[in-house]
């Protein structure tokens, strides 16, 4: 839907405008003709004997029975002003806890920073403290470190280059596919950030996600918080 999206530029004419929510079950479209009139339409999210993508389906579907073209035309993007979508997919992984398996580069020392958290009590006297559930699997330690001002004090080496390369091939022979680089000071010095993504690419994580470029915020838990989530879903 986003490279669908990107590709559409508005038409000097008015052309037609698609609404669509895109759920766990069903995805639910309102178009909008060149002339005026709406039309809603229902299908299937996941359907993959019938279709790939669901919004982009239902987009066809209505203009194939509206007559703007025929059933094996391509969907002509010039004629189309706006598709605008939301979902609740990500959040019903999230949820559930249906992400990807998610191995966790930080900076040496602060494995447990996310489990540890701001150490918030909102029961002050529970004897039993309920600890937030982190999505990531494993973490792999990066021997480095960068002062608040940009001074490195632990530098990458090739050779701590070489044990980070180590033990995330250990996570991806594993079967772990995701890989979530926070490092200290990152959201402003990402130096060693792109060091560490880049060998996470070679080794082949499909996903890799580098805190200052998803989160690029000061405080390393919620910087640390939101990147793991990105890389999970």
């Amino acid at each position: 839907m986003c490279a669908l999206s990107s590709a559409i530029t508005r038409s000097p004419q008015p052309g037609w405008q698609f609404w669509i929510d895109r759920g766990g079950t069903f995805t639910d479209i309102v178009a909008q003709a060149p002339d005026g009139q709406r039309f809603v339409h229902k299908l299937l999210s996941e359907n993959p004997e019938r279709y790939g993508d669901a919004p982009v389906q239902g987009i066809r579907e209505i203009l194939v029975e509206q007559g703007a073209i025929a059933a094996d035309e391509p969907v002509p993007l010039d004629k189309i002003d706006a598709i605008k979508m939301g979902t609740t997919v990500a959040t019903n992984a999230l949820l559930e806890r249906k992400g990807d398996r998610v191995v966790l580069a930080i900076t040496e020392g602060f494995a447990d920073a996310l489990k540890i958290g701001y150490q918030n009590r909102p029961d002050l006297f529970a004897l039993h403290i309920q600890r937030p559930e982190v999505v990531y699997e494993s973490v792999v330690e990066v021997p480095e470190r960068v002062n608040a001002q940009g001074t490195v004090t632990i530098a990458l080496t090739p050779e701590r280059l070489e044990r980070v390369r180590s033990q995330l091939q250990q996570a991806f022979d594993d079967g772990i596919r995701s890989c979530a680089v926070v490092l200290m000071h990152g959201y402003r010095y990402p130096d060693h950030e792109n060091q560490v993504a880049a060998i996470a690419r070679s080794i082949g994580f499909t996903q890799v996600s580098a805190s200052h470029k998803i989160s690029p915020l000061m405080k390393l838990v919620g910087r640390c918080d939101t990147t793991t989530v990105d890389d999970y879903l």
